[in-house]
């Protein structure tokens, strides 16, 4: 494949694709490429031309991501623009201002690099300097005309960028140079909610120490001690906990515990309890809105979340099992959680609570969830699960039975037609033991029966004790041991 003139350059770079070490062979004369190339007296070479591929890169935006600063020195010595933007708007000071490199940034700035160039998301050099937390970078920038409140395309300034990341350095920098400290981005987060998620304490204390409002709520209504509890900064929470209003708090409609409890965090939580946490304090309907179940209680998060330890320290500060519109109960038996459902019932978890979202029937919501799992359905029936539901139907006798009269758009109770197939007393019929234990079981009622200090007591010897308590079918022991 020879050029068909000379300096026609569409086919030397098909040549480089497809024999790239030919521009190292020399002719005859000892000539490489480059000679030929430097006799042209018209030669087609475009340094700001972009890749077809790859993001549509120029010559100096490759060199800059590839951290080559002598051919970035060179192709800017040899005439390449240095605002030149690649396919994504990305200037090569934007890059070198990532990269985190002094040399290629002062390379270009001392060329015209235009510091304020956005990119395609309105982010500035600036703005990937306080990212990357370089301090050198960063003055330079602002020494040539960097803006640092300038917003990106989320209203994200560079302070806010360096704060999210706890960069303290860079932090310091930005605030001494005239960086507002209470700025919020579009989804309402103030630079100190940035900061608490980072869970540099340090940066914390310096944005407290320049004014930044502790108090400021997001768009969901969060404030800054509700996302250092969620991801868990211990020192954080500490730190945010005095400065934080009862007022703030009651607006927000969620309490520290809830994000506590939802991010898994237990040594923040049990934090937030030492320190007076109502444990049954209930998020607002507004918040509640951001969840499909419409929960409402710190309790809730736990459970859902298969998280044991987090619902333990809960139930043992006296967490309600009933304020939230499913129960607990069912969320836990739903997921299959032996030991949250063991705790649950400890804590006088209704055994027998209904679900009535799903259907207008009576029939157990819980055995619903756990016909497959025995282990499951002996532990609800052992709590004193009424069983006898299971044989109920509150539509029941509302109607005759059907006849050879009746309308074939009659409607046939359920209860009716079940009724008709199945015969409760299949198989062998119950003991006369077994019919005791159910009489007694009843007339004891279950508040007896989970009662400790009375089924414990001398009036019922161990092996009747054993026997009414269905002991001898316990599944679970295996588990427990």
């Amino acid at each position: 494949c020879r050029p068909r003139r000379p300096g026609d350059a569409s086919t030397l770079r098909k040549l480089l694709l497809k024999r790239p070490a030919a521009f190292r062979e020399a002719d005859a004369g000892g000539w490489l490429p480059l000679h030929r190339a430097a006799c042209q007296p018209d030669p087609e070479l475009n340094l700001d031309a972009r890749t077809a591929e790859g993001g549509g890169e120029t010559a100096l935006t490759l060199a800059v991501k590839g951290g080559r600063a002598e051919n970035v020195g060179a192709l800017l010595e040899g005439g390449a623009r240095p605002d030149a933007l690649n396919a994504k708007n990305e200037s090569p000071l934007l890059l070198a201002a990532r990269a985190s490199s002094y040399e290629m940034t002062g390379a270009l700035v001392s060329h015209g690099a235009w510091v304020e160039q956005v990119c395609g998301k309105k982010r500035t050099a600036v703005h990937e300097a306080a990212r990357a937390g370089h301090a050198e970078v960063l003055m330079l920038l602002l020494r040539n005309g960097g803006r640092v409140n300038h917003k990106d395309i989320n209203g994200v300034t560079p302070l806010a960028a360096a704060a999210e990341r706890g960069h303290v350095a860079a932090v310091e920098i930005l605030l001494n140079c005239g960086s507002k400290v209470n700025s919020q981005a579009c989804n309402g987060e103030s630079v100190l909610q940035d900061a608490a998620g980072s869970g540099n304490t340090r940066c914390i204390q310096l944005l407290l120490d320049n004014g930044a409002d502790p108090n400021l709520h997001s768009a969901t209504g969060h404030l800054p001690i509700h996302k250092a509890a969620y991801a868990g900064h211990y020192e954080a929470v500490k730190l945010l906990l005095p400065v934080t209003s009862k007022r703030a708090l009651k607006e927000a409609g969620q309490s520290p515990v809830h994000s506590a409890a939802e991010g898994g965090q237990s040594r923040c939580l049990s934090l937030l309890l030492s320190r007076g946490f109502d444990v049954n304090y209930r998020m607002s309907g507004r918040n509640a809105q951001n969840y499909r179940d419409m929960r409402r209680s710190a309790l809730y998060f736990a459970v859902s979340n298969g998280d044991a330890e987090c619902a333990r320290l809960l139930l043992d500060a006296g967490a309600r099992t009933d304020l939230d519109p499913l129960s607990c109960l069912l969320v836990a038996v739903r997921s299959g959680r032996h030991r949250i459902v063991r705790m649950l019932l400890d804590a006088k978890a209704d055994v027998n609570c209904y679900f009535g979202v799903v259907s207008d029937t009576s029939f157990p919501t819980a055995l619903q969830y756990c016909l497959k799992d025995a282990a499951m359905m002996r532990m609800l029936l052992n709590a004193g699960y009424e069983a006898d539901s299971c044989f109920r139907c509150r539509h029941d006798d509302v109607c005759r039975p059907p006849s050879d009269d009746d309308d074939d758009d009659e409607k046939i109770p359920v209860s009716r037609m079940t009724r008709a197939h199945v015969c409760l007393c299949a198989g062998s019929p119950r003991s006369l033991a077994h019919s005791c234990r159910l009489l007694i079981r009843r007339r004891l009622t279950l508040k007896r029966l989970n009662n400790a200090e009375i089924m414990n007591s001398p009036l019922f010897p161990p092996r009747l004790r054993s026997f009414i308590l269905y002991r001898e079918q316990d599944l679970l022991q295996g588990e427990q041991a």
